[in-house]
Parts: structure tokens; sequence; C-alpha cells
């Protein structure tokens, strides 16, 4: 599936299950809570936190499918096409990092 046909899933979805979306500040804070949440997995899984009884049925990647969905009804609601701005995106950090990390000392 590529960015543009998920968020044509999305707004599909939306129309057909989830009536109309919420709000953007509603999402904002839906993303923030769902980034949350996989906050916790991670720290969990790969930090220094132990996991609680709760915890044990995670999925990383249904949470970070979470993450997505609502990050996508965001960009759906305010007019932004994902995959065009993951391409300006990605060439703004080659242009302005194509040395930058090949030279941190740090990273060797």
């Amino acid at each position: 599936m590529t960015i543009k046909e998920a968020q044509e899933t999305v707004d599909k979805w939306i129309k057909e299950y989830g009536v109309r979306y919420f709000n953007e500040l509603t999402n904002m804070a839906l993303l923030t809570e769902e980034v949350g949440e996989l906050a916790r997995i991670i720290a969990r899984k790969y930090g220094e936190q132990s996991f609680k009884e709760s915890d044990k049925d995670y999925d990383l990647a249904d949470e970070m499918a979470d993450v997505m969905f609502v990050l996508i009804c965001l960009a759906n609601q305010t007019g932004v096409d994902l995959e065009e701005a993951m391409k300006r995106n990605l060439a703004k950090k080659t242009q302005r990092d194509k040395n930058r990390h090949i030279n941190n000392q740090k990273l060797k």
C-alpha cells in the first residue's frame, strides 16, 4: 500500500465506519496518546523499564499502526499529501545531512 492509498483507505473507513473525522485538536490529542502508548512499549521492550501485567499482550506493530492512522487522519483533514510531503522531506534531509552523519565520529 502506498502512502496515497493509505490516505484514501483511511478516508473511506472514516466515512463508512467513523461517521466523520474528529476535529483537528481532538486528533492531535489522540495522536499524542497513541505515541505515548508506543513509547511505553518501546521503553519496556528496549529500555530499562519492565513490563507490567497489563502490558503483557502488547503488539508493537499495532501500536505503530495506531499512530499512523491518526497521523493520516490529520493529514487528510488538513489537506496534506503525505506521500509528496515525505518526498520533499527526504530531499531536504539528504541535502542538509548528506555528509553530516557519514562524518560523525560518534556513529563509527
